[in-house]
């Protein structure tokens, strides 16, 4: 008999709704032998406990499927299921998942599912794991006939390759990075900042590494000195546990056992320029980054950073990673912030970098003076239709907080200007029925009314 092993990421445990993804597979193909490991709720005894640990690894080398069940947290898995891949990693035990069937099943409302699966299938094929596919869902898909057939065909697909020893294809890369040993040189030109407050937050620990180095360098350009709060000095009691305490107030569950939101409340949403400095670990940033970010969740989906200028100053392979780009760039014009650049160490030479650092530090304290704001993008402007439209009607309750801080925002104005624009084209669109109406419209006239009102405009100028 095949043996299963569920690896949970949800640090729900048991009332994990993802995991009962995995149970309704269970209970519809009993003809294998399931365990289920609950990985992030257990991650602080399973990072503090030697034999525990070694007990999954065991467990781990007598699975013939390993079957990771993980919501998406802020763009990615839980910060305690980053911390377990972290540890293998560390441990180098990633050859116990060498040549082992994984597949994985997510839940979320589809926000940014494509990064977190993306993330996983490359960690899987990094521990030469066979990849078969993943299957991501919206928490309340289960209960539609369509989607338990759409489970169902997928467990089918996964045990099928299983039993036949199926070959399956690989998608990523392994990662390579040869980073020069940045030294930095004597910044002859500082600037002012102009009284905007610059806040760096790294999570550097060693003064020696091309992070610290490029994060000094940064402050080293300034005349004023630069404030600087490293992450691993910030009493974090936890990662997020996805309890939505926070969703009718945005009280987080840790709020009075911790420094993380008095940190958050009082220094990142006073700032007029963050700078997030981070060193890559796998194929993102530390889980330590990972449990900061998940905890800002306590503000729920609501923008935290309008009118600020971010920076990322990165240590690692940031050019191999293009999902790190996208996450950042879209968690950045969601919360209506706006995304200078990143800085990575990947250059030739020290020269390049300090004049990249330098010049990077003049134009934010531009940007900054100038309240500039780059335009979003799909990235931008999809999720956080997903978010507005999700809020207005399906997660009023629970995100009470959301929906009082969108209305606020003047976030749900978009829907009342579509239903004009909907009552305008339901007119045309059976006028257009009228076969010398149409040929009017779509022979003679689009292409005209389409340039008519920026033509004008431009003319005019």
């Amino acid at each position: 008999m095949k043996k299963i092993l569920i690896l949970n990421g949800s640090p729900k445990g048991k009332q994990s709704v993802t995991l009962y993804y995995a149970k309704f597979v269970e209970k519809k193909f009993p003809n294998y032998e399931y365990e289920i490991l609950n990985i992030s709720r257990d991650i602080k005894r399973i990072e503090n406990n030697e034999k525990l640990f070694n007990e999954i690894i065991d467990k781990v080398k007598k699975a013939d499927l390993i079957l990771w069940a993980i919501p998406v947290y802020v763009f990615l898995i839980p910060a305690q299921m980053k911390l377990f891949i972290e540890l293998v990693i560390e441990k180098n035990l990633q050859d116990t998942f060498k040549n082992k069937y994984s597949a994985l099943i997510m839940t979320s409302i589809h926000f940014y599912d494509n990064t977190a699966t993306n993330y996983m299938r490359a960690i899987c094929e990094d521990f030469g794991m066979q990849f078969i596919d993943y299957f991501s869902a919206s928490m309340r898909s289960i209960f539609k006939k369509k989607w338990q057939n759409q489970l169902m065909l997928f467990a089918k697909n996964i045990f099928y390759t299983i039993e036949n020893n199926l070959s399956v294809t690989k998608y990523y890369l392994p990662i390579h990075h040869n980073a020069i040993e940045y030294s930095p040189h004597k910044v002859k030109n500082r600037i002012s900042t102009n009284g905007k407050k610059v806040l760096i937050i790294t999570d550097s620990q060693d003064r020696e590494s091309n992070l610290s180095k490029m994060t000094k360098q940064f402050q080293a350009n300034f005349n004023e000195n630069i404030e600087e709060m490293n992450i691993h000095n910030l009493k974090i009691s936890g990662g997020c546990l996805g309890c939505i305490q926070c969703a009718y107030d945005n009280t987080c569950i840790y709020e009075n056992s911790d420094e993380y939101n008095d940190f958050f409340e009082n220094k990142v949403k006073k700032a007029d320029i963050l700078i997030f400095a981070s060193t890559i670990k796998d194929r993102y940033f530390s889980a330590r980054w990972k449990m900061f970010y998940d905890r800002s969740f306590y503000n729920n989906h609501a923008p935290q950073f309008i009118g600020k200028q971010i920076i990322y100053i990165v240590s690692g392979p940031l050019n191999q990673l293009p999902d790190i780009r996208q996450i950042f760039d879209a968690w950045t014009q969601i919360h209506r912030g706006n995304l200078v650049d990143f800085i990575s160490d990947e250059y030739d030479n020290s020269a390049k970098l300090d004049k990249v650092i330098s010049e990077t530090a003049k134009k934010t304290i531009r940007f900054a003076n100038q309240n500039f704001k780059r335009e979003d993008n799909f990235l931008g402007v999809a999720g956080m239709n997903l978010f507005r439209d999700h809020i207005r009607w399906s997660l009023k309750f629970p995100f009470v907080a959301d929906y009082k801080a969108y209305k606020k925002l003047g976030i749900f104005k978009s829907l009342r200007t579509k239903f004009k624009v909907k009552v305008f084209n339901s007119i045309l669109y059976y006028l257009v029925k009228i076969p010398k109406f149409r040929d009017e419209i779509y022979k003679k006239q689009m292409k005209k009314q389409m340039v008519k009102r920026i033509k004008k405009l431009v003319d005019e100028i």
